[in-house]
């Protein structure tokens, strides 16, 4: 496994929030998408786009998943019909994989991190979820070539 240690810059975010059945995220990325193309504030050529899962879909009652479609922005999100509001990812030491591939087994990844490196690592994680960074997307390239930098939180 190969494990960066950065340190994270505090990223201004648009956030959209999901909440209820992992198979509906989708639904909710849309909207995401639709926001940022009515507003321009966010544009997907220029900005970052990132995940926040804050339960795990195989250990959580899907009508308390949440998670957050987010990207990052330079101003305060105005009040908008989609939902989408102004958020933070914050600053800090962070670890970071980079996983190849379907996000359908990005868990894969993940369980490895927390059973194969952070135990040996010395390090301990920070209290913010993991999160991740998708480099690009199903619509540029083959899902066996999709790229997504997760980020592991450290104290």
């Amino acid at each position: 496994m190969n494990v960066n240690v950065i340190q994270f810059e505090t990223t201004k975010v648009a956030l959209l929030e999901h909440l209820g059945s992992p198979e509906t995220v989708l639904a909710t990325a849309g909207k995401f998408i639709a926001w940022r193309k009515a507003t321009g504030l966010s544009p997907v050529k220029t900005s970052k786009t990132f995940g926040i899962p804050y339960s795990d879909p195989k250990t959580t009652a899907p009508e308390e998943f949440r998670w957050y479609v987010c990207g990052s922005i330079d101003s305060d999100v105005p009040a908008n019909e989609y939902g989408v509001k102004t958020g933070e990812i914050p600053g800090g030491k962070c670890a970071v994989i980079r996983h190849k591939g379907s996000l359908n087994n990005v868990d894969t990844s993940i369980y490895a991190f927390y059973r194969e490196w952070l135990p040996t690592s010395g390090e301990e994680m920070r209290d913010y979820p993991c999160f991740f960074h998708y480099i690009n997307f199903i619509h540029q390239v083959d899902e066996c070539e999709l790229l997504t930098d997760i980020y592991f939180p450290l104290k």
